[in-house]
């Protein structure tokens, strides 16, 4: 049977490709590194990593092994840490995922009282979009993700954490600035700065629906992922963009924001997950404060 080591010795390996910096990771040298991954891969009798003299690469096993390998390290890690809690009064880690929307607002709001209610509780946060906290979850590299919906996993548990509504950025001199609140046919043949099906696709498809049950054709100018990006091309007077609620908070300068009219009134929802096996010991408290601070 494999020892935690050599899995802590592969993970590392797997996530850095790179012996020099896992090795430095785990304060040790790069031979012992490298034996332990061997012996494991000898113990398992398949190959985990590729090796040449310039790269290392996980093969179709070691991708594999590597999602179960992270949650056996992890459940080490809070077995530990949950007797560290009764002998020290060490409250843990918890890893948290995030999208770049939610930064804005949302989970600045969850760092604060974190801070103050929890304060001997770690927080790891990782940008990420939906897409990728979802493996993330799955293999044990955060405890809790804010993401976009749907999120069609038995494995999660969900809670609506915030929704909020859509608003138009409008640069300097747009007539409809004029206007306290607009509708979808306010943008029938008109520019419009669009999000990417690729690496935006949620607020792309809800403008999408948006649109088609109006009947409204916008002109999409330019497609991008980054809601600063749509908003820096706002500011520069190339088009309007439509934009969840907190980007608002921003404050792009030569950029005014009107309301727009949908059904529902709050369509964007950010949602929090974690894996229903997730052993960490902290995380039942992180979630409990997370409940207490949302608005949804």
């Amino acid at each position: 049977m494999f020892e935690l080591s050599q899995l802590r010795c592969f993970v590392a390996a797997a996530e850095e490709l790179h012996f020099g910096r896992a090795a430095q990771r785990l304060n040790m040298t790069q031979s012992p590194l490298s034996r332990q991954i061997q012996l494991l891969e000898r113990i398992l009798d398949v190959t985990l990593l590729e090796r040449t003299s310039r790269n290392v690469a996980l093969t179709p096993a070691g991708r594999v092994f590597l999602i179960e390998a992270r949650r056996i390290v992890r459940l080490a890690e809070s077995a530990q840490l949950a007797a560290r809690r009764v002998a020290k009064g060490d409250a843990g880690k918890v890893a948290i995922g995030f999208t770049a929307v939610s930064g804005y607002s949302l989970v600045p709001q969850f760092v604060a009282a974190a801070r103050a209610a929890l304060p001997n509780i770690e927080l790891e946060l990782r940008e990420m979009v939906t897409g990728d906290q979802v493996d993330a979850l799955l293999t044990g590299l955060i405890d809790i993700g804010f993401v976009r919906p749907p999120i069609d996993r038995h494995e999660f548990e969900t809670m609506l954490v915030l929704d909020e509504a859509l608003v138009v950025a409008l640069p300097a001199g747009d007539p409809r600035a004029g206007q306290s609140v607009l509708e979808p046919a306010d943008f029938d043949g008109q520019p419009l700065i669009m999000y990417a099906r690729q690496g935006a696709g949620y607020f792309h498809d809800m403008l999408v629906r948006l649109f088609d049950d109006a009947g409204v054709a916008p002109d999409y100018i330019q497609h991008v992922t980054q809601i600063h990006s749509m908003l820096g091309l706002v500011q520069a007077g190339l088009a309007a963009a439509i934009v969840p609620e907190a980007a608002a908070g921003l404050h792009f300068t030569d950029v005014q924001f009107r309301r727009l009219t949908t059904a529902p009134e709050r369509p964007v929802e950010l949602y929090m997950a974690w894996r229903r096996d997730n052993a960490n010991p902290a995380l039942a408290p992180m979630r409990r404060l997370c409940a207490e601070t949302a608005r949804p």
